[in-house]
């Protein structure tokens, strides 16, 4: 398995420190990133095959809890764009995280992948926020135990910094500077009733 890193196809200009408890994107703001990152994800498939069927070849794979809403609605935006539609699962990575000795048992999620399965074919993990990097870890852990992709690559809504990992995102809606004690909350409709992203101090 290869995790792809080339240079991320930031979508959004780095921005100062937020300031604590502020907004950091509005509803209508999420709306946008999504359909930027919607078109990147286009561009990109469009060429990583010879043949041209890039996004056939495509599977978004979400990281609950708020990647996997989002991974449907990337791909519900490049359908909209394209007429084409994109597989869509998500990946549990209870079992694959490294702190279940200091946190205790986690409720399990669900892994539900495609029919046609991610062997041979480029998988977008997706999530909402990237911070220390290790739930990403998690995440390719349990992709290696269902399947050999092509390639997997990595978009997030938000990048705040802070890598513990060597991860880098192919696809940033917005890159944040935040300290350690600050935390980025997203919230999206269909877990949270409303969607928007703040930064607040912990």
């Amino acid at each position: 398995m290869v995790l792809h890193e080339p240079q991320p196809s930031t979508l959004t200009d780095a921005v100062p420190g937020s300031t604590s408890g502020q907004p950091l994107l509005t509803a209508d703001d999420v709306t946008r990133v999504v359909d930027r990152m919607a078109h990147q994800l286009i561009e990109r498939a469009a060429g990583s095959t010879t043949t041209g069927d890039g996004l056939a070849d495509l599977v978004l794979v979400g990281i609950p809890t708020r990647g996997a809403p989002l991974a449907r609605r990337l791909a519900a935006r490049i359908e909209a764009f394209t007429g084409t539609a994109v597989d869509v699962g998500t990946v549990d990575i209870t079992l694959y995280r490294d702190d279940l000795r200091t946190r205790g048992v986690r409720a399990l999620e669900d892994t539900r992948l495609p029919d046609a399965g991610i062997d041979g074919r480029l998988v977008v993990l997706v999530d909402d926020v990237l911070f220390s990097g290790r739930s990403v870890r998690a995440a390719l852990d349990g992709l290696r135990d269902v399947g050999r992709p092509r390639a997997v690559q990595l978009a997030v809504l938000v990048d705040r910094g802070h890598r513990e990992l060597p991860i880098k995102a192919d696809f940033v809606g917005k890159n944040v500077p935040t300290s350690r004690t600050q935390q980025v909350r997203v919230r999206l409709a269909e877990v949270d009733g409303e969607d928007g992203v703040t930064v607040t101090d912990a």
